[in-house]
């Protein structure tokens, strides 16, 4: 059999066992709560994952080791950076927000949490995070879509319409009918592949190679100015240089922000478990972000030293694959890329569908039958599915850019306003709200200018901007409000309970 045989048989295996645990998890989908949150039972290890999953899409395997390999060793500040967010978001957004959550009248999705948390008139705070959920989204979704084409046409040779279509339709389907579940279910499988295949292709490549020695020779002779210098460009200028690494690691920031990932926050079964997760997650990130960064050293030092062509650098995970494998295992290595892409849409569309259905459309104020609900949100996650497609028609989109553009824009909008509504009482709706549509604005037209762009990641300024006007704000328009305030207090209590039945055992 041809190699590209030996592939797609190891596709096709993969999608299968994705529609598979699709079906599966659609059995036990029977109403909105099961569709948009799996009844809050999710065990610690498929929270961890599924977050991981969900957070780490093509820019893991496609984007980071693309922007390492052509800028070099400094570009893994982004990696450091957002393992360090995981952890603090982990330790100190999950626990309360879990309890938050559930005290908060049982709120489901982020909007309701905001709108259930700060008392008042929720019902603008509520529209306003589901516009930024949509707007956001549809951005982050078509940023993989943009992942699978160019996967499938470096991959297959398949038109780059023709993968984008494929990867599409099945991640629909098998979100379509499993709802949240599926996508968890799904994601610790794709977060089990993507690991694996991130220690394969370093350890293999290793041995192939004969060590890291002669790697970092051909590394040296690339002609990329100080690839290996984690610290490039201190030379040039020390604040500059500071100026580019608060830049670059602020991609932490933006884990408080991400609803596609808090929202497995509040799936857990429980707010203690975070813990036993926090650990789990630590272990996954650490492992696959160095092997990313490695595989883009090691990418470097073979189409230095061979004389072989890489035509895109995002895709160099995908051509050390094919080279360093057989062509069947090569097809299981990368369907990583594929889990990557297919697990963080899954994600996105409940999160959309959610917004759609429970925030705007308000689903339960509307006395609407469970069959309706879940028609209506399935209906939700195809729109948003199409409007996610049209805008990924553009090809020439970078993975990393698009990515990039929708952290920010989470991170900042709703990154203060989540830590304010765990950690001050005092947070008032309008105050939130100003806090939101502010961060989101700042980063919008931030990001717009390629002049402000390029001298400073846009979360940075939008995270600030939100942070500030949101404490000014709620400072000018706090009234007393016993039912926030005693809400408040419960929240601390029952994690305070919590926090000692630990020690006790």
């Amino acid at each position: 059999m041809s190699e590209l045989t030996y592939q797609i048989i190891a596709l096709v295996i993969y999608f299968v066992l994705m529609l598979l645990i699709g079906f599966m998890a659609s059995r036990k989908v029977k109403t909105a709560d099961s569709y948009f949150l799996a009844d809050r039972k999710l065990s610690p290890f498929t929270a961890a994952l599924s977050a991981n999953a969900a957070d780490m899409s093509g820019w893991l395997l496609m984007g980071l080791p693309g922007a390492i390999y052509a800028a070099g060793l400094f570009e893994a500040w982004i990696a450091i950076g957002l393992t360090i967010g995981a952890w603090v978001n982990w330790k100190f957004v999950a626990p309360r927000l879990r309890v938050y959550s559930e005290i908060a009248d049982d709120a489901i999705t982020i909007p309701s949490f905001f709108s259930k948390r700060l008392g008042g008139d929720g019902r603008p705070m509520r529209i306003a995070s589901s516009l930024v959920i949509l707007v956001f989204f549809t951005f982050y979704v078509s940023s993989g879509m943009v992942a699978a084409g160019k996967f499938c046409e470096s991959t297959f040779g398949w038109s780059y319409y023709t993968g984008m279509a494929i990867v599409g339709v099945i991640t629909l389907m098998y979100t379509l009918f499993g709802g949240f579940l599926a996508a968890t279910w799904t994601d610790v499988a794709q977060g089990l592949l993507m690991a694996a295949a991130l220690i394969a292709v370093p350890v293999v490549a290793f041995f192939r190679f004969g060590g890291w020695s002669p790697i970092a020779e051909g590394i040296d002779a690339s002609g990329v100015e100080d690839v290996l210098n984690l610290f490039k460009g201190i030379d040039d200028g020390a604040f500059m240089w500071i100026i580019a690494l608060i830049s670059t690691a602020a991609w932490g920031l933006g884990y408080f922000g991400q609803p596609h990932i808090i929202v497995r926050f509040l799936a857990l079964r429980s707010a203690h478990e975070a813990r036993v997760s926090r650990r789990f997650s630590l272990v996954w990130m650490l492992v696959t972000a160095a092997g990313a960064v490695v595989t883009a050293l090691i990418g470097l030092y073979y189409y230095t030293t061979s004389g072989a062509k890489l035509a895109d650098a995002e895709t160099v995970f995908l051509e050390l694959s094919k080279i360093l494998f057989h062509p069947l295992v090569a097809g299981f290595v990368l369907a990583a890329v594929l889990a990557a892409i297919m697990s963080t849409m899954s994600s996105q569309l409940i999160v959309c569908s959610s917004a759609l259905v429970e925030d705007l459309y308000d689903a339960k104020n509307r006395d609407t039958s469970v069959r309706v609900e879940l028609i209506v949100s399935r209906v939700a996650v195809v729109v948003v599915a199409v409007c996610a497609a049209l805008l990924a028609l553009d090809r020439d989109s970078a993975i990393l850019d698009l990515v990039a553009f929708s952290w920010a824009g989470f991170g900042a909008a709703f990154g203060p306003v989540v830590l304010l509504s765990l950690y001050w009482k005092k947070l008032t709706s309008a105050g939130a709200f100003a806090g939101l549509v502010s961060g989101a604005v700042v980063t919008f037209v931030w990001g717009s200018i390629d002049a402000l762009h390029g001298v400073m990641y846009e979360i940075v300024p939008g995270f600030l901007v939100n942070l500030c006007v949101a404490i000014v704000v709620s400072l000018v328009t706090k009234q007393n409000n016993s039912s926030v305030d005693e809400q408040f207090e419960r929240m601390t209590t029952q994690l305070a309970r919590g926090e000692e039945d630990i020690k006790e055992l």
